[in-house]
């Protein structure tokens, strides 16, 4: 569960802060004049974070992809992959 603290005890208190953050793996809300202003989390829960978004997003362009009609045998797929490995490179595979 997230903590809330305030502008002040970001600046007072930022060792426990940043220790809370880290420990918990949970972003602390910042508020400011009683409002919420920031959140504060870790460089890895923030990094986690975004390779969610980003594999969310990769699925969505592939469902798109699929209602599309831009299909293709797996068979060609893992060939395609097998190969890339064997050349030492996968960048640029049409999957």
């Amino acid at each position: 569960m997230p903590l809330n603290k305030s502008s002040t005890d970001l600046r007072n208190n930022y060792n426990d802060i940043s220790t809370f953050c880290h420990e918990s793996r949970e972003p602390v809300f910042i508020t400011k004049n009683g409002r919420g202003d920031l959140a504060v989390m870790s460089i890895e829960t923030y990094e986690a974070l975004s390779g969610k978004l980003e594999l969310y997003r990769l699925l969505d362009e592939g469902r798109a992809a699929i209602k599309a009609g831009k299909k293709r045998p797996l068979k060609d797929v893992m060939k395609d992959i097998k190969q890339g490995i064997a050349n030492g490179k996968l960048s640029g595979l049409r999957i």
